[in-house]
């Protein structure tokens, strides 16, 4: 599981081998949640309203790397950690 950010507590992941749509992992304590980097969607799981609150605007700010790093996970290639929400 590649991390590619923390911040506040939350662990955001993308895995090399993952299905489409693109996506991320976002874990909060025994919660996690898979949200799609285009829409700020949660396709699965459930994570607290803060937790996901946090989650949405990190991914609001940093969508273009997103793509970027589900990119190269597609491709095998090491991906690139993307600043965290302050």
């Amino acid at each position: 599981m590649p991390v590619i950010s923390r911040f506040f507590g939350i662990v955001i992941a993308l895995y090399w081998d993952d299905h489409l749509p693109p996506h991320f992992h976002a874990k909060y304590g025994g919660e996690e949640a898979v949200v799609d980097i285009k829409t700020g969607k949660v396709v699965k799981g459930v994570l607290s309203r803060r937790a996901l609150t946090l989650v949405k605007e990190w991914r609001r700010l940093y969508a273009a790397d997103l793509m970027q790093d589900w990119d190269l996970a597609r491709q095998r290639k090491p991906l690139r950690y993307i600043k965290p929400l302050e």
